[in-house]
């Protein structure tokens, strides 16, 4: 199996506000740069957006190691919050509604195709791809405007 490098990140001026997101992928030193934007959204939206779409590029199945600033997507995998989620139809241990369940409904389908591992990286600290994530995502905002 092929082994992909993918770095995300997701970005919101104001939350809920304009949004952008961006996944950088590595297959062999050869990257491709994802990024895109919505008018009305929210920050953790947009970092569920970027590891989505990052994954969903992939032409067929990957070991893929995703490396992302936020705990929110990275914690509810690692931890097998999504899981749990599930299980209940889609409620937190505390009985609220999980948001942004259509997103992680995308994600599982993408989890179930890929061998992929999570990564949390600092962020806007001396990661250099976190820091051209956040920059690429910060730029799909403005191209909103």
């Amino acid at each position: 199996m092929k082994q992909v490098v993918i770095y995300t990140d997701g970005a919101c001026s104001g939350n809920p506000g304009k949004g952008g997101w961006c996944a950088i992928l590595n297959y062999k030193g050869v990257e491709k740069v994802l990024t895109g934007g919505e008018a009305l959204t929210t920050n953790n939206r947009m970092e569920l957006t970027a590891v989505i779409e990052g994954l969903a590029a992939l032409k067929e199945p990957c070991i893929a190691s995703v490396y992302s600033d936020s705990a929110y997507v990275v914690n509810a995998v690692s931890n097998g919050w999504i899981e749990d989620w599930r299980r209940r139809g889609w409620r937190t241990a505390s009985k609220s509604d999980v948001k942004n369940v259509e997103l992680w409904e995308r994600l599982l389908v993408l989890l179930a195709t890929h061998d992929v591992r999570f990564f949390k990286v600092k962020g806007h600290a001396d990661n250099e791809l976190n820091n051209r994530c956040d920059a690429y995502a910060r730029a799909a905002i403005d191209a909103l405007e």
